[in-house]
């Protein structure tokens, strides 16, 4: 039976970057892009624009920090190769040389801007939703990761020379009273053992994204999604016995043990990076390794929403987390 991924991770593309936001955009979407400001340089942009061809395009939203005069962001639309009226703020979130984090979360009427896990700025539309097709980033940044939550595509995409890109979900809905920009925000240290909160939870459509690589003298790490008492998922694979372990830690015991490998084998190797991908849907957790779909664990805890911990331990180093 087919299933569907998140469009969810663009790992590490050169900079300039385009891509197609396959499905388009609708409300309640969230487009995450993690990276590094250069210490050099004066200006960076994301658009959100009508073709990823060569301008002249339709530009509709140009979300552009500038660090002249103090530091200022101008946020704008080009339409017919005419720039409209500018929206300054005098306010710099940015930090030449250190992390950051942008989401954009796309409202009936608006896109919303957080940075860093602090709500910046409101930018109403001035053209059709419909029309904005492809995302770019250019200027004065690295990317570790793009993602996109609640892609709409149901299509696998092809890899293309900025990395890899993959299929969609449906449309995510976020629980109720919960905010995509969670905070406070702290840059990464992705020291293992590692551990983050999961904002709001687990729900059908939540995705995780883990990127590393494994030592050559690798034994085994695992993978916890954990909840007050328990583990939900334990994702452990084990190079010293060739198997894939899973299990749940309930009421202070294991469960039954799944340890069988995928046919294509251990997706995981000594020596080797690789990008894992988990999905949250109504009836399990869906786990992609390298674009590959590997296996399927049904849920044994009926209270998705409690599961508020990744964890991440052993004889792995982490390189990108997004959960």
């Amino acid at each position: 039976m087919a299933f569907s991924y998140p469009q969810a991770s663009i790992f590490k593309p050169p900079v300039p970057f385009t891509t197609p936001i396959h499905g388009g955009l609708h409300d309640g979407m969230v487009i995450i892009i993690s990276g590094n400001v250069l210490s050099t340089g004066e200006r960076f942009h994301v658009n959100l624009q009508c073709g990823s061809c060569s301008p002249p395009h339709d530009n509709a939203f140009h979300f552009n920090p500038r660090f002249l005069e103090g530091g200022y962001v101008v946020c704008n639309t080009n339409i017919n190769e005419t720039w409209g009226k500018e929206e300054r703020i005098y306010e710099m979130p940015f930090k030449k040389g250190h992390h950051f984090e942008i989401r954009i979360l796309i409202k009936n009427c608006s896109f919303m801007v957080a940075v860093n896990g602090k709500h910046f700025l409101e930018y109403l539309y001035r053209m059709p939703l419909a029309q904005i097709n492809t995302l770019a980033v250019e200027g004065n940044v690295t990317i570790i990761c793009v993602s996109f939550q609640g892609a709409m595509d149901q299509n696998f995409c092809t890899p293309s020379s900025f990395g890899t890109t993959y299929a969609a979900l449906p449309p995510a809905q976020f629980p109720p009273n919960t905010n995509p920009f969670p905070a406070p925000w702290q840059p990464p240290n992705y020291a293992v053992p590692y551990e983050i909160s999961l904002f709001g939870g687990c729900y059908p459509s939540k995705s995780i994204t883990v990127a590393g690589s494994i030592p050559t003298t690798a034994e085994r790490f695992h993978i916890n999604l954990k909840f007050v008492g328990g583990i939900a998922f334990h994702l452990n694979p084990r190079f010293d016995e060739n198997a894939l372990v899973r299990n749940s830690y309930l009421n202070c015991s294991w469960g039954p043990e799944e340890r069988s490998l995928p046919k294509s084998g251990m997706p995981f190797s000594r020596g080797q990076n690789f990008v894992l991908w988990i999905v949250c849907e109504p009836q399990c957790f869906k786990v992609m390794v390298n674009g590959q779909h590997v296996l399927s664990f049904n849920h044994r805890v009926p209270n998705l929403q409690q599961i508020d911990r990744l964890e991440v331990e052993g004889d792995v180093a982490l390189q990108h987390v997004q959960a």
